[in-house]
Order: C-alpha cells, then sequence, then structure tokens
C-alpha cells in the first residue's frame, strides 16, 4: 500500500470526523468491554479499536457459523475449505490465522500443532456476545496476540428463571435447535445458572470444485452438538466462585478424490473453568481462574497412511489483581500455561511446553485525557523469555469526538508442527515477532457514530517454509525464521439513524506484504468492506447488507489470483407475540460464485427461516 493512498484516507477521515453535528453532546456508547483491558470498561474510556457484536446480531446474521459471521465485520476475512463443517483460517487486519488469540469465556482455545483455532467446533446458538479487539495485544495475553484477541462470551444467568429456544431450517436441507435455561435467586449468596444446548444438521454442498486434485461432485454435510454452561454462586457480598464450561462435536464430510469412501473430519472441544473472584480492599479486586481446554482433532480418509490423530490439551492458571486508585487502574498479572499434545499418528509432536508469565499495566484517567502502559515477561521452557510492551494516549475533544495513538510489541511462539513435524519442523525456530503503531479517530453521539484507523505493523523472524532448509544438517523443506512482512492499513466505519432507519458502513484498505519477496500474503485482499441498511419499526425489522472484497492470491508466490466479490443478503424478524418472533434470512441472493481459497467451493444462494422464543 502506497503512504499517499493512507495519508489520504485518513484526512478524509479527520474531515468526517471534524464535520459531524457540532450540536450533538449526548454521551458515547456506555457499552461494557471487558477484553480490550481484560477488566469491564466502559466502551468510551477503551483506546483499543474493537467491534462488539450482541446475541441479537448473531441471531438476525442467519450466519452457518462463526466465520460467517466474522466474514461481514471491517478487518476481517476468510479463508475455509468448503462448507461451515470445514477447517477455516480467520485475518484479522492480514495477519496470519495462527497471529490472533481466540478466547472463550476467558479460556484460551486452539490448536497447539497448527497454531490456529477450529472455528468450525463453535456454536453459534450458545454465544451471548462476541468481542474483537484489533492490534497487538501480548501484554495482556502473551503469545500469538498479533493481529489481536476474539472473545466469545457464552450466555450468562440473572433475573428470574427464563427460557429461550429456536427451530429453524433452510437451504441444503439445514436443520437447526438449540435451547437454553437460565436465571439467578435472589438476595444474598445468589445462585445464578445457564445451561444451553443445540444441534444442527446439513447436508451441505460439494466442498471442492473441478479442477481440485481431491474433487468430487457428492454433497459434503455436517453435524454439530453442543453443550455450554456458567454457575455462580455469592459465598458472601464481593466474594463469588463459578464454574464455565463448552462442550462441541463437528462431525463433517469433506472431498478426497473420487473414492467411494465417506471421507469426513472430527474436530472436538472441551473447556472447563473456575473461578474466584474476590474484593479483598475497598479498592483491590483479586480474579484467580483455572482452565482446561481441549482440542482433538481426527482426519479418515480411509487409507491408513493418511489417518490422523492429534489431541491438543492447555492448562492455564491465572491471577489478576486489579488495584482502583481513584479513576486509575493498576493491574498486575501472574500466569502459568501448560501446553501439551498426545497423538498416536505422529508421536514426534508428543512434547509438552511450560510458560509462567509476569505483567502490569496502569490505565490513567485525568479529564479529557486517556493513557494506558503496560509491560510484560513470559519465561518458555521452550524458547526463553520474550519481553512485550505497550503504551496509549487518548484525549477526547468532546463527549463525541476523541482521538487516539499506541505503540505496542508482540510475538508468536512457534507451532508444534514448526519445532517438532517429521521432515518439517526444525526445533531451534524462534518465537515471531511485531512492533504496531496506530492512530485512531472514534465520533459517537448516540445517532451518528464513526470510526477511523491507521496502522503499520512490522514483523519480523516470520515462520515459513524454506527450500533447501538452512540448516546444513538437514536435507529438504523445513519451517524456519527467514522472513519479514509487514500489514498496513486504514479502516473506517460509520453509521447514523435516520428516524426507523440505521444506514452503516465499513471499509478496509491494507496491504499484507513479505517484504523478504515482495509478495502479497496469500489469501488477503487488499481492500474489502460492506454496507447495510436497516429498517425497525415496532415489532417488524428488516434490512440489507452488502459485502463487497477485492482480488487476492491463493499462494505466496502470487501465481493464483481469486477474483474479487460482491454479495447481498437481505433478513427479516418479525415479533408476533410477546415472547415470539419469526427470522427469515436470504444470503447470497444473487447466487454468485466465488472462491476464498482456490477451487474450494463457498455458499450460493442460501435461505433460512427460524421460529425463536424468548430471544430478545
Amino acid at each position: 500500500m502506497s503512504f499517499p493512498v493512507i495519508r489520504h484516507a485518513a484526512l478524509t477521515s479527520l474531515a468526517m470526523a471534524m464535520a459531524a453535528p457540532s450540536f450533538a453532546q449526548t454521551t458515547a456508547t456506555d457499552s461494557v468491554i471487558v477484553t480490550a483491558t481484560r477488566s469491564p470498561q466502559l466502551q468510551r474510556d477503551v483506546l483499543s479499536d474493537i467491534v462488539t457484536l450482541g446475541a441479537e446480531d448473531i441471531a438476525r446474521s442467519g450466519a452457518g457459523s462463526i466465520t460467517d459471521l466474522l466474514q461481514r465485520q471491517r478487518g476481517i476475512e476468510i479463508a475455509r475449505n468448503g462448507g461451515p463443517g470445514t477447517n477455516s483460517s480467520v485475518f484479522l487486519r492480514g495477519a496470519n490465522a495462527n497471529q490472533t488469540v481466540v478466547l472463550v469465556d476467558g479460556v484460551r482455545i486452539g490448536s497447539i500443532t497448527s497454531g490456529t483455532a477450529s472455528w468450525s467446533a463453535i456454536p453459534l446458538q450458545a454465544i451471548e456476545r462476541i468481542e474483537i479487539v484489533y492490534g497487538p495485544m501480548s501484554t495482556l495475553y502473551g503469545a500469538d496476540a498479533i493481529g489481536g484477541v476474539v472473545q466469545i462470551f457464552t450466555k450468562k444467568g440473572a433475573g428470574p428463571q427464563s427460557v429461550a429456544a429456536s427451530v429453524g431450517a433452510g437451504s441444503d436441507n439445514t436443520r437447526k435447535y438449540d435451547a437454553s435455561i437460565f436465571g439467578a435467586s435472589a438476595g444474598d449468596n445468589s445462585f445464578s445458572y445457564a445451561i444451553s444446548a443445540g444441534r444442527e444438521k446439513s447436508d451441505g454442498f460439494s466442498s471442492t470444485k473441478p479442477g481440485s486434485s481431491s474433487y468430487n461432485a457428492d454433497d459434503d454435510g455436517y453435524e454439530r452438538t453442543s453443550t455450554s454452561g456458567q454457575f455462580g454462586y455469592e459465598l458472601a457480598k464481593g466474594h463469588d466462585v463459578g464454574l464455565v464450561f463448552l462442550n462441541s462435536r463437528t462431525d463433517g464430510q469433506f472431498d478426497s478424490g473420487t473414492s467411494r469412501y465417506d471421507t469426513r473430519s472430527q474436530t472436538k472441544l472441551a473447556n472447563l473453568g473456575v473461578f474466584s473472584k474476590n474484593r479483598v480492599m475497598d479498592n483491590w479486586y483479586s480474579t484467580v481462574q483455572l482452565a482446561k481446554a481441549e482440542d482433538k482433532s481426527i482426519s479418515d480418509t480411509g487409507v491408513a497412511s493418511a489417518y490422523s490423530r492429534i489431541e491438543s490439551k492447555q492448562t492455564d492458571a491465572t491471577w489478576q489483581n486489579d488495584f482502583r486508585l481513584g479513576e486509575d487502574t493498576l493491574q498486575v498479572l501472574l500466569g502459568h500455561r501448560e501446553e501439551k499434545v498426545v497423538s498416536g499418528t505422529t508421536p514426534a509432536l508428543g512434547k509438552v511446553r511450560k510458560t509462567d508469565s509476569y505483567a502490569g499495566a496502569y490505565s490513567l484517567k485525568r479529564g479529557a485525557h486517556l493513557a494506558t502502559f503496560g509491560l510484560r515477561a513470559d519465561d518458555s521452557s521452550q524458547y526463553g523469555t520474550k519481553t512485550t510492551g505497550s503504551a496509549g494516549y487518548g484525549y477526547r475533544f468532546s463527549s463525541a469526538l476523541r482521538a487516539s495513538a499506541s505503540f505496542g510489541t508482540s510475538f508468536r511462539a512457534p507451532t508444534f508442527n514448526e519445532l517438532y513435524y517429521p521432515g518439517f519442523g526444525y526445533e531451534n525456530n524462534k518465537p515471531e515477532q511485531g512492533r504496531n503503531a496506530e492512530a485512531g479517530l472514534q465520533y459517537d453521539d448516540g445517532v451518528n457514530e464513526f470510526g477511523a484507523s491507521i496502522y503499520r505493523n512490522k514483523l519480523t523472524d516470520m515462520l515459513v517454509t524454506t527450500t533447501p532448509c538452512p540448516d546444513p544438517a538437514r536435507k529438504g523443506s523445513c519451517a524456519y525464521n527467514v522472513n519479514h512482512a509487514m500489514l498496513e492499513g486504514v479502516s473506517l466505519n460509520g453509521s447514523r439513524r435516520i428516524g426507523a432507519f440505521t444506514v452503516a458502513a465499513n471499509a478496509d484498505w491494507q496491504d499484507p506484504k513479505d517484504e523478504t519477496t515482495g509478495k502479497s500474503l496469500a489469501r488477503r485482499s487488499k481492500k474489502h468492506g460492506s454496507a447495510s441498511v436497516e429498517y425497525a419499526a415496532g415489532a417488524l425489522a428488516a434490512g440489507a447488507e452488502l459485502q463487497v472484497s477485492g482480488s487476492r492470491f491463493d499462494d505466496a508466490a502470487n501465481k493464483n489470483r481469486l477474483g474479487g466479490y460482491s454479495l447481498l443478503n437481505l433478513y427479516a424478524t418479525w415479533q408476533f407475540a410477546r415472547d415470539w418472533s419469526v427470522l427469515a434470512r436470504w444470503n447470497n441472493v444473487a447466487d454468485k460464485n466465488y472462491e476464498v481459497a482456490r477451487n474450494y467451493a463457498t455458499p450460493g444462494a442460501k435461505f433460512f427461516a427460524a421460529v425463536r422464543y424468548g430471544i430478545k
């Protein structure tokens, strides 16, 4: 991306923000954000670039998977090997898929061998809220938070006992069912609970296209079952203990040539976390969490030599202390993480890595001034000590308009594949490193909202497949720290309410580039965005969305170009009784044929409808 383009977009952003109505003096959005600072904070005080999605946003999306939902958000692109039940990659601000941390209720998930989350196994029906934080977050979350952090919050219990449920059906013989029960007892020693369960099944479509060596014309369906829950108990005023869990299993078919064998993959997530939150003193809040996450993956093509079974196990112990100092907050973090791989098919991956971490952060508020500072040290049994830091500053010109700037460093730990996989891994590989600088503007008067961010993230010691391996003792290819990359771009978003209508749009101009080769990073476009208009009056809400994306290359050598695309989606919800509503959604109305990974199919025109009870 040329800097004149970035400067032009930034100046345009500034002009638009300054042109916002001067008479609007209502407060900015007062929703509470947790992920950006690891503790509850009003959105108007958050310096990081963020996107939040609530339960109604998720339900109204009619998305077949969480990656379908994320694909519609600014700063995010995906690549997927077929339908909702297949492997997916999620790119934040052009960063690699393994450069993003994914959390479910504070529990870190993901494969230790590939470094990516098993997105296909995350059930949409269990999600209450999603927070997406862009930019380096290693100071708070440690390894891998180069592109950002995605945190998924499942449903919580509060108030009188309530029940929610939905039943839906759609194209490809898709069926979805889910139900939840949640609530909390009143008075002292309150007990809260929330339990959700869901099942979905679809006949799907062929995951590959003619031209792929794996092509098979049969449909590739999937089935997903899940349960999740949260329990909390108030021991005394200011002292709470609780438990969170998620179990999800996805069984999906995929193409592996013309064989009549029913080739399929299975992915299972099992998360468990227990916590204790205590108000030790009037200004001292302590949170202790013990968590365990398992990611099990099986691939079966009917050929014994190609059969794969890998299980990643992560255990985390964290102790977070927040000290309130007037309007300021001092945060001290201690953590221990253990990663382990169990693989009967590839015993060489059966290693253990342990990491101890120590971090401190300070958030400051002085009138119109906001500032944050942080420092973290991760001491690993495999790669030694890595130190990361961050600093940010924000200034409020008014209650609606704020400018900010920040700098942060980050790193990604080598995956077990990059370290130990036979014929590919190299045990002496080092972590990748990132240095990011960005600036932003935010305007929100309750009716008009506008945001702009400009960023530049320089990555060194990038791990890539190198031929021949630079180690003279090795033959053939290997993973090795040889490349540098640059992620730079501008991200814009805005919305306005006009009577019963809400108009919104976002756009990203980016240039994710491998500086060693001069090539664009694979499967990432240089521009993408979306626009929507929604009408909401009384019991009816209806809208249209337009997603657009420019072309990209499917490979690191930039020889195989994937064309750009635009998708039109329509939806409507109608609340026909107090707790009852119906949802209808028509995605890809024009039946656009496009690719996000070469020779892999994407959904054509798809229709979905559901009846919902108790979903607000």
